[in-house]
């Protein structure tokens, strides 16, 4: 059966997007692959292997770039925490830009914030019990 392996994000510092997503999001780095020959290098982060049926990053270091537009059609990444106040509130102190404060989906009841990855990437937190 197919299944989804992971989404792809071009960052403009590796080592501080990496740890955007293993310091504050609680991921693991799972692989990292340098390629000179093509000028990038790969690092896949997640809170568990594909092989277990997980979803992960692959964010991609282009050597030498230092700009991207977001573009229109991306929207964002979704993580679950269990407390999302505290959640927020330690990725505030660590310096994260908390781009929607937690609170109620408009017209529902699921608890949601948004955060800012290092290259401006919005990843939705949604609290799950």
């Amino acid at each position: 059966m197919p299944s989804f392996l992971h989404t792809m994000l071009r960052v403009t510092d590796l080592e501080r997007s990496v740890e955007f997503y293993t310091k504050l999001l609680g991921m693991k780095e799972l692989r990292r692959r340098d390629v000179p020959d093509g000028k990038y290098t790969l690092v896949f982060v997640g809170y568990a292997e594909e092989s277990t049926g997980a979803a992960v990053i692959e964010l991609t270091y282009n050597y030498g770039v230092d700009s991207y537009e977001l573009g229109t059609a991306f929207g964002h990444l979704a993580v679950g925490v269990p407390d999302i106040y505290a959640t927020c509130d330690a990725l505030r102190a660590a310096g994260a830009k908390i781009s929607r404060e937690p609170g109620p989906v408009k017209f529902g009841t699921t608890v949601i914030a948004f955060v800012e990855d290092p290259d401006g990437y919005k990843i939705e937190l949604i609290e799950r019990a």
